[in-house]
């Protein structure tokens, strides 16, 4: 299946199950991209526009630290020096969640990070939800440069990066995720702690499915 264009939805069709003997050995696990058609493997760099989501102090210390934040940090570094060389687009999200909170732009823990942090000529949006699409005209912007495909890191990965790529994937666009570049943090299940670890595969092998290309790191997209 060839890929959509900007503003038209990737579309998937999944072959019908057919009913299996007994006693089989179930084939290897497969994704609804492979079933589908859809492409396996990134766009080039200079073909596409880096988001940097969320890439804010909060995540490094605090009631917000995020596992492996700072190895994190390190490849968005990379690629986000990558994406400047190539003179790609680049949009920065900073989340405001109002005075007061871990989220908050106008306190030093809301900051973006320093090493991270935008250049004068780059784009900065502030967002309300975790999906960097909804009350933002990050849309509009992209369908003014004719963009089709993302490239996104930042934090974090079960919530902004997830909802973000999956609300590129409804409207048209191609994302890619930077796993190396992403970071999440424990959470309570409902039997058990979730581990980072455990959230973090989990997470990226869903987005995997159907909704984004992922990357183990930025040497994955070529130039």
């Amino acid at each position: 299946m060839s890929e959509a264009g900007p503003g038209e939805a990737e579309q998937y069709v999944v072959p019908p199950t057919t009913t299996r003997p007994r006693g089989l050995i179930m084939p290897q696990p497969t994704t609804l991209r492979a079933l589908s058609g859809l492409p396996s493997t990134p766009a080039s760099l200079a073909d596409s526009t880096l988001i940097m989501i969320d890439c804010q102090n909060t995540y490094v210390d605090g009631v917000m630290a995020l596992d492996g934040v700072a190895s994190a940090l390190d490849e968005a570094v990379a690629l986000l020096e990558r994406a400047r060389s190539a003179g790609i687009p680049i949009i920065h999200f900073q989340h405001d969640a109002g005075e007061g909170s871990p989220y908050d732009i106008r306190a030093e823990i809301g900051q973006i990070v320093d090493r991270v942090a935008p250049r004068a000529d780059e784009t900065v949006i502030v967002k309300s939800f975790p999906n960097s699409f909804v009350q933002t005209d990050l849309d509009d912007r992209l369908k003014a440069a004719s963009a089709h495909h993302l490239v996104l890191a930042g934090f974090m990965t079960h919530m902004c990066i997830n909802s973000t790529a999956r609300g590129a994937f409804n409207l048209g666009y191609a994302p890619t995720v930077v796993a190396k570049a992403t970071a999440t943090r424990a959470l309570p299940g409902v039997s058990a702690v979730v581990s980072p670890a455990a959230l973090q595969a989990a997470s990226l092998a869903a987005l995997g499915d159907l909704f984004a290309i992922v990357v183990p790191d930025g040497a994955a997209i070529p130039d």
